[in-house]
């Protein structure tokens, strides 16, 4: 079993923050006037007002410690800003070369499509024409001269016909 120690040191090491979205991550800074806690740019304006409040009272120390925190905070929001956008911009990169690469195999499709409807009527036709009698067509049914039909035999009706004395009679 193990100790509360080992769980404690444990629960620690899986709680840390993770680099991750700096933009939107919630900070804790320790600033001359107390904790200051939000996101960067939440930080940045409590420090410009706490710098411009230092500045109206008099307080140079104050104002340029302030200004100096603010500052600290817009660059870390700029260097975090600056990685966002090239992440964009590689992943819309990425995107226009896989749509050009589709945009490309679409055009293959339809041109060997064409290709392929075309090929019939461009292909060389056989030449039979030199044998005795053969135009070199092929007969159908529909190019045959059709004979003309016999007509049907009229139907005897059913008490004319001959009686078949093996059929076996209905039951009474």
């Amino acid at each position: 079993m193990r100790s509360s120690k080992s769980r404690s040191r444990n629960k620690s090491r899986n709680n840390r923050p993770t680099g991750g979205n700096i933009i939107n991550r919630v900070f804790d800074s320790s600033g001359p006037d107390g904790k200051v806690r939000g996101t960067p740019q939440q930080i940045i304006e409590k420090y410009n007002q706490l710098h411009r409040d230092a500045v109206v009272s008099g307080d140079r120390v104050d104002a340029e410690n302030f200004a100096q925190h603010a500052e600290h905070y817009t660059r870390l929001l700029a260097e975090a800003q600056r990685e966002v956008d090239a992440k964009r911009e590689e992943q819309e990169e990425q995107n226009r070369q896989r749509q050009a690469e589709r945009d490309r195999e679409r055009q293959e499709r339809l041109n060997a499509q064409e290709e392929a409807a075309n090929a019939p009527l461009e292909m060389d036709q056989p030449d039979h024409a030199h044998e005795e009698g053969d135009s070199g067509l092929v007969e159908t049914p529909e190019a045959k001269p059709k004979r003309p039909r016999q007509p049907r035999k009229p139907r005897k009706a059913p008490d004319e016909g001959p009686k078949n004395d093996n059929a076996p009679e209905a039951a009474e």
